[in-house]
């Protein structure tokens, strides 16, 4: 599966083999970033052995693996970037795991219809990258059985400062690439009407770390 959106097109941009061999050095050296361990391990608090994941903007891999490792049966990781899905094929083999990763180059809405359901669908600093938060969410949604994982911007103005900038430095350089905070009140009401309930958070001073559980669904495992 191929990216031809121009979202994907941005994207490829931005996210460059070298920007991709730059994150997965760091990650050998140092581990996940905050906001993807603090997202990792709000998911094994749920006992999640054998369970399916739909990783949405995996970039390299980071999450794919350490939920791998931490007892996930299988994983598809999705990313708009063909140079992070390389940086992850290249990590997942590395670590033995290639053989539980699909990996699929696209934006998630175009690729949706083609996508399996899994217990646990996660967006670890994707809905910033992304335009319009409503068609992102709703894919992850339509596909999530059990659990949903995301992290994003907290709406503050520090943040939404530092967002301008970056965003107003990117079209200097004349790129097309830009980040977002949207209204986190709304992205919430989104997942309870479609059912889901927050049963973990954790925050840092720029970012909201949250996990949804579809009400009335079964436990991922027995605790």
């Amino acid at each position: 599966m191929s990216c031809c959106s121009t979202f994907c097109a941005t994207t490829q941009r931005q996210f460059s083999p070298r920007l991709a061999a730059r994150q997965l050095t760091r990650y050998r050296r140092k581990g996940p970033d905050p906001t993807t361990r603090m997202l990792r391990d709000l998911l094994i608090a749920l006992n999640p052995t054998n369970s399916t994941l739909l990783d949405i903007g995996a970039g390299i891999g980071v999450l794919t693996c350490e939920l791998l490792h931490a007892g996930f049966e299988h994983a598809t990781a999705v990313d708009a970037s063909s140079a992070y899905v390389a940086c992850g094929r290249e990590e997942a083999a590395r670590r033995r795991l290639a053989a539980s990763v699909d990996w699929v180059e696209g934006d998630i809405v175009d690729l949706a219809p083609r996508l399996p359901r899994a217990d646990v669908v996660t967006l670890d600093r994707v809905v910033c990258c992304y335009p319009a938060y409503e068609p992102l969410l709703t894919a992850a949604l339509d596909h999530a059985s059990h659990v949903v994982g995301l992290s994003y911007p907290r709406d503050r103005w520090y943040v939404r400062g530092v967002m301008a900038l970056e965003n107003g430095l990117r079209r200097l350089r004349g790129g097309a690439f830009r980040t977002f905070v949207h209204s986190p009140a709304s992205m919430i009401a989104l997942l309870e009407v479609r059912g889901f309930r927050r049963v973990g958070r954790r925050t840092t001073v720029a970012w909201s770390v949250d996990v949804y559980a579809k009400s009335g669904s079964s436990p991922i495992a027995a605790p």
